[in-house]
């Protein structure tokens, strides 16, 4: 799991409800006569008005701000109004008229590139934008009554601006979360209103993320994390002051003033945030309708229509609803037939619960460090260095979930750094959920190396070479990502098979190799379901049959799979349809490129032409071909 906003593997724009972009172009406007000055000038205003309309996203995206010309701001959390929805899609729509009309062939090709990523991403948010109450912020599994709170007490404290950021932030809570009742209500208007079950879901988190009896304690971990972030910002202050040549005390705290801050978080927090968590809870539960029960998209008014162009929007996938479909039916009956040609010389009595923990404890790595060492020297030949490598060397930090975090956590994920400083990395690991070896190894491949950890770098590294306005940074192409993710998980697999097989455990290595096409199986199952709940409308009964012919027959087990299934369209498919666009393409370029391919050319390829969606990235790969013919 990667995090930039947070929990569902996406990357927004912090407010899903901002509708994004707040692009001061028109069609008729010409700030200079040449496309290539017009794309400048149009790209850096893009990037300072979606900066300086959120702070919270401004602070996850740039350390420093003021190296982009970004020096006079308000501390801003963008709220929903429905004025400002329209306002929204009116700039949407010039910004798309915009470059549409901007001559490809008159900017540079990375431009060009970018320009044709944008016009992609700002058609299917205007397509999207007719759906208005289909969004829902306020999902169960991933929703911003959970999300926020979390990417508040992730905010780094570089200098004092960010603590009274921080602050002002925390100040508009109230606001924003109204403002989130009120899109409720609008639902509800609109005959979109979420189940009952899932209001009141959402209702029980609100008054258990926030409890006054936590917050007069102190314990609450949005008092701890503010008081650890001050102490970290004042001890690395008085660092800086002691490395100086003429240290001052005013480059540094003093204790009243951390008491008075810390003071100051108190209050709001029980002042603000806490009657707002209070106020949506109560509003959610009177909005609850109990003849409203727990559908996919599909039974909803125009909810297939929304489905489709959600689902390209989650997966950067050019394929439709029919093709994506049969795609997974294949590879579901693929996956099936390597797993009974494996099955055929296994022992059985390998495939327990019990067999995968002695292979777990058979494992020779034993500590984070150690596996994710060992997958950065397994990548040598199969990736390229990172673009800055000889001047800025990623450091890793693997910590535990705070105790207080752990419930509305992931097993694991990746906090992604900003993208001017890509030094400090670091990966959570909730130890509530216990990983057993091999499930860690795999994880720490897909949220480290070569996962999430080492593709964010790479990116942010050659965007900060290439583009003086990182405006691709503000596109969010979720299955690149995490089809990325996934595919070096799968690979990782494989070497977990590899060092059981030299270190004397033949028989682990063929588990493994099962418990791979299995989480693929899976996956792809899920995938199919997501489109039967959303597509087709089936519901829990048919889910049921479906899941049963796979020996799922546990009803607890088939109602937790339909309901997550159900509150979260097109997350299953953002992984795995995007997997299976990588392998697509990599086939591709593999026949295409003749003797020119490898891995190695693949994986850089896709690397240093993402984040994109796939249809882009067809398309650069065909001409890539042409390039290499030529010389």
């Amino acid at each position: 799991m990667q995090i930039r906003s947070f929990f569902t593997r996406r990357r927004p724009l912090i407010f899903a409800l901002c509708l994004t972009l707040l692009l001061c172009v028109s069609c008729g406007a010409v700030w200079y006569t040449h496309p290539a000055n017009q794309y400048k000038r149009a790209a850096r205003q893009l990037f300072h008005d979606e900066m300086t309309a959120s702070t919270l996203n401004m602070h996850y995206t740039l350390a420093d701000p003021s190296e982009y010309g970004i020096d006079d701001y308000d501390a801003i959390l963008p709220c929903y109004d429905s004025t400002g929805r329209q306002e929204g899609i009116e700039a949407l729509k010039d910004a798309l008229c915009f470059y549409q009309s901007l001559d490809a062939e008159k900017i540079s090709r990375r431009d060009a590139h970018i320009r044709q990523l944008l016009k992609t991403y700002l058609e299917t948010s205007l397509a999207l934008s007719r759906y208005p109450y289909h969004e829902e912020p306020l999902s169960p599994s991933s929703g911003m009554q959970s999300q926020l709170p979390i990417l508040l007490a992730e905010y780094t404290f570089r200098n004092i601006r960010d603590v009274e950021d921080y602050l002002a932030i925390l100040a508009q809570t109230g606001d924003y979360f109204s403002s989130l009742l009120q899109f409720e209500r609008e639902k509800k208007e609109a005959g979109l209103l979420m189940a009952a079950s899932s209001l009141r879901d959402v209702a029980r988190q609100c008054r258990t993320i926030l409890t006054e009896e936590d917050l007069h304690a102190g314990e609450h971990f949005l008092q701890i994390t503010f008081r650890e972030r001050l102490a970290e910002l004042n001890a690395g202050q008085s660092a800086d002051a002691s490395a100086s040549d003429a240290p001052s005390p005013d480059q540094f705290l003093s204790a009243q003033e951390i008491e008075s801050y810390i003071q100051r978080n108190d209050e709001i927090l029980i002042n603000i945030m806490l009657p707002a968590y209070e106020e949506l809870a109560h509003g959610l539960e009177n909005l609850a309708d109990p003849s409203i029960l727990l559908e996919g998209l599909a039974a909803k008014k125009d909810g297939a229509d929304y489905y489709e162009i959600l689902l390209k929007s989650e997966t950067g996938s050019h394929r439709n609803i029919s093709e994506i479909s049969q795609l997974l039916v294949t590879k579901l009956e693929e996956e099936f037939d390597f797993l009974k040609t494996l099955l055929k010389d296994v022992d059985y009595d390998l495939l327990t619960d019990e067999a995968f923990q002695e292979c777990s404890d058979l494992f020779p790595l034993k500590t984070c460090e150690d596996m994710l060492t060992d997958l950065r020297d397994r990548m040598t030949d199969l990736f390229p260095a990172f673009p800055d490598a000889g001047n800025t060397t990623p450091t890793i930090h693997v910590k535990e979930v705070a105790a207080c975090l752990e419930e509305y956590c992931a097993p694991a994920f990746y906090l992604t750094p900003p993208l001017d400083d890509t030094t400090g990395n670091s990966i959570y690991i909730n130890t509530s959920q216990t990983l057993s070896a091999i499930d860690l190894y795999t994880t720490l491949a897909h949220e480290g190396f070569p996962g999430h950890l080492y593709q964010t770098v790479y990116s942010n590294q050659l965007q900060l070479q290439y583009d003086d306005i990182p405006v691709q940074q503000l596109l969010w192409f979720g299955g690149y990502l995490e089809g990325w993710a996934l595919y070096v998980e799968f690979m990782a697999y494989d070497h977990a098979a590899e060092i059981m097989q030299t270190s004397g455990y033949p028989e682990y290595a063929a588990l493994l190799q099962i418990e791979k096409h299995n989480r693929s199986t899976q996956l792809c199952l899920y995938s199919l379901l997501d489109i039967l709940i959303h597509h087709k409308n089936a519901d829990l009964q048919q889910t049921a049959e479906v899941l049963a012919q796979f020996g799922i027959t546990n009803s607890a087990s088939v109602s937790t799979i339909y309901e997550y299934i159900a509150e979260e369209p097109a997350n299953y498919p953002k992984y795995y349809l995007g997997y299976l666009e990588i392998m697509l393409l990599k086939d591709a370029c593999r026949e295409s490129w003749g003797s020119e391919y490898s891995d190695l050319a693949f994986h850089k390829f896709f690397l240093d032409n993402g984040p994109a969606d796939f249809g882009t990235l067809n398309e650069l790969a065909a001409s890539y071909s042409s390039i290499m013919r030529s010389r």
